[in-house]
């Protein structure tokens, strides 16, 4: 197994350190899940999660002027590592305005993702910044944990609002309650609800528009046609899950969608150019 990539646009070391900011806010450990075109960061729906898990996606050709790998065979031409965000996070955070980054799959007193930058100096030679970020490769047979999740077959689907606004409301409503209701219909329609014994508050959003998903997923065929569009999917959450969700987004997506299976699950959507982050949140009786 080998990798080694390099980054010299500033702008794409910016972009890709708040990638890993948002990951670091969303999950302890993850897996970095490393193939020839892409990396993924992956976090398995287990009980110790919360049940919640995340798929984010991003193409190595967009961050990385140089990248090289070799997986564990031919065949099977991957890598996974488990890693802690928040490490390689304060990491990118102290090379931020390297003239080049290099990140390298070593071992040292473990396998460690290192961290070279070359930083700007007023003299002639170069000063190098080195970070060791310790990480556990996955054997294979694990493998199958940490596959891209099947998009739910959903009630409805919703393009969200402003997530500055829903972070502003969620912060409020959590001194309320621990539990939160998203509610949305096909007329545009999303209501964030919470109820107590003491007090009942709902905030209302309109005309936010519902995505038009593609004949082949199963979406447009199951849920859209067999609810009236007022209908009201709705799935009873997590506060605080939802909460960590809008806390560290750092991706500022150009669309941000919700789907909701009813009393079942919030699948959050965040796309941006060359990044995709998907979030999922089970329900809660």
């Amino acid at each position: 197994m080998k990798f080694r990539g390099k980054i010299v646009d500033v702008a794409c070391l910016t972009h890709f350190s708040r990638v890993v900011t948002t990951i670091s806010k969303l999950s302890k450990m993850c897996v970095l899940r490393l193939t020839p075109d892409n990396l993924f960061f992956v976090l398995s729906g287990k009980v110790a999660n919360g049940g919640v898990s995340m798929w984010c996606e991003l193409s190595q050709a967009n961050f990385f002027d140089e990248y090289q790998m070799e997986g564990v065979s031919s065949e099977a031409n991957e890598i996974c590592l488990e890693v802690t965000p928040e490490n390689l996070s304060r990491a990118l955070k102290t090379v931020q305005n390297a003239k080049t980054v290099k990140v390298k799959l070593t071992r040292k007193h473990c396998p460690c993702l290192t961290i070279a930058a070359e930083l700007p100096t007023l003299s002639s030679t170069s000063r190098v910044v080195t970070h060791d970020v310790p990480v556990d490769v996955i054997p294979r047979r694990l493998w199958h944990e940490f596959k891209e999740p099947s998009m739910p077959d959903f009630d409805v689907s919703i393009y969200l609002p402003p997530l500055k606004t829903m972070k502003n409301v969620v912060d409020r409503m959590k001194n309320l309650s621990n539990f939160l209701v998203m509610e949305a219909n096909w007329s545009g329609e999303m209501n964030l609800k919470i109820e107590t014994d003491l007090v009942a508050v709902t905030t209302h959003f309109k005309d936010l528009g519902n995505p038009q998903w593609g004949d082949d997923a199963s979406q447009d065929g199951g849920g859209r046609r067999s609810r009236e569009a007022e209908a009201m999917a709705q799935a009873r959450v997590d506060i605080r899950r939802l909460q960590q969700f809008l806390i560290g987004q750092q991706v500022n997506p150009s669309k941000a969608m919700c789907n909701i299976v009813h009393q079942g699950l919030v699948h959050l959507i965040l796309l941006h150019e060359d990044v995709s982050l998907q979030y999922f949140i089970p329900a809660v009786a």
